[in-house]
């Protein structure tokens, strides 16, 4: 990638982020390389290496030094990832009028990660994203039984702990990122051990490249994925944004669930139903006819036999002028609409038409009521996180396919190696 590096490091101070308010010193490390050609000296893109708190490995209780990983290219876009949970923590991209906002939920520290509603902001999700139907499945005539914690019948994201709960080693190569974790047979019920590698990086084009890769010593599912919550308007502006976002999928079926998200192994074209996101739709008024008044479904992608990379989904937020474009390798795409986060007053929810006059009106967060039992969520900068806030594009395997042989194989056999690409291009779009 890079015709010459340079490599500054110095000695910073930090806060643990594991809320003992002490400071602890760390290694800051600098890269900066440069691709090659005539402008080689303006196009660069520079990683930055230091602390982010600490955390308690889930299984030995031993306490492990947290990383945060942080590139900034020529445009100004820039993306941070910490190596507890291999989480993508924020990406500040600039929009028409020159501001630079954060476009992905989080929280400022380690406890804001561990607490119990966190729901899986940016995080990695193994060693099955999405869900395991009953919590059981069968390989070669061998029954296995994984943990439930979904309504107490299903697992969810690999359970109790998944690979969002653990600290990741890390390697850096350049400004290349690879954060690995192994996890140990039997783990949550799974057989074989499994090794797992995500790499980052950060271009000057302003994509962000995310690779998964996974070996197993016995057969196991694997399905992984990254789970960023995005808001083009800015993290914490809201369900209001979200829903004036525009949308394009590339998705003629969806994978038919029954009332608990499970597939039913059947299929559904999106032709004349409120899935039919193909050609570019307003987010909330699509919502507003979908049932439940969101999406929470797994899109099948369509793709050219043999295809690698696909088109997934164009997001566009007019005002700001930001889109965001996904590419996968991936068959499916899970678009979530955030449904389940707090709603205090059981009155967030899209209309048919977006308010034309929204722009000319002070806007106001809920109004949350005091002691009530949904409180929104606290998010960086002292941001509240509400229902429709945000959405996710979770580029995976098709759900719950270990139960089902009419989709994509999800099984990972020793000598073979699971791989999953995703590319997020980020941009501003010209008006017409």
């Amino acid at each position: 990638m890079s015709a010459s590096a340079s490599v500054d490091s110095k000695r910073s101070s930090y806060g643990t982020g594991a809320g003992d308010g002490s400071q602890r010193d760390a290694s800051t490390v600098t890269v900066r390389t440069m691709d090659g050609g005539q402008h080689a000296e303006q196009e660069s893109v520079a990683l930055t290496v230091d602390g982010f708190g600490t955390v308690k490995n889930p299984l030995t209780g031993v306490v492990e030094p947290v990383k945060r990983f942080t590139w900034v290219n020529e445009s100004g876009m820039s993306v941070q990832v910490i190596s507890y949970g291999a989480i993508i923590t924020s990406v500040k991209v600039p929009g028409r009028d020159g501001s630079l906002d954060d476009v992905v939920m989080g929280f400022d520290d380690i406890p804001g990660y561990q607490t119990a509603n966190n729901p899986y902001f940016g995080a990695t999700v193994g060693r099955v994203a999405n869900r395991v139907g009953g919590a059981k499945f069968t390989i070669d005539g061998v029954e296995y039984l994984v943990t439930k914690n979904w309504e107490n019948r299903h697992q969810l994201h690999g359970g109790k702990i998944g690979f969002d709960k653990f600290n990741w080693a890390s390697y850096v190569n350049g400004t290349v990122v690879t954060l690995t974790h192994t996890n140990p047979e039997g783990h949550e019920g799974y057989p074989g051990a499994v090794l797992t590698s995500v790499t980052y990086q950060l271009t000057n084009d302003n994509k962000f490249l995310v690779k998964f890769q996974a070996t197993s010593s016995h057969p196991t599912p694997i399905n992984l994925t990254n789970h960023s919550y995005f808001n083009l308007a800015g993290h914490a502006t809201g369900h209001e944004e979200v829903y004036r976002h525009i949308i394009t999928l590339n998705a003629d079926r969806i994978t038919e669930t029954d009332e608990d998200s499970i597939p039913s192994g059947n299929f559904l074209c999106v032709g004349g139903t409120p899935y039919d996101l193909r050609i570019p739709r307003e987010l909330g008024p699509a919502m507003s006819r979908a049932p439940g008044e969101g999406y929470d479904n797994n899109f099948c992608i369509t793709k050219g036999t043999e295809q690698g990379l696909a088109f997934t989904a164009r997001v566009v937020h007019p005002r700001s002028g930001r889109f965001l474009e996904v590419y996968t390798d991936q068959p499916g795409v899970q678009l979530y609409t955030s449904n389940g986060m707090p709603d205090p007053n059981r009155n967030i929810r899209p209309r048919a038409i977006n308010a034309p006059d929204y722009y000319e009106v002070t806007h106001l967060e809920p109004v949350v009521p005091a002691m009530t039992s949904d409180p929104p969520i606290r998010g960086k900068g002292g941001a509240k996180y509400f229902k429709h806030g945000a959405f996710c594009l979770e580029t995976q395997n098709f759900p719950d396919a270990i139960n089902h042989a009419n989709f994509p194989n999800s099984v990972l056999i020793p000598g073979e190696t699971y791989s999953h690409e995703v590319v997020y291009k980020f941009g501003i779009y010209e008006e017409d």
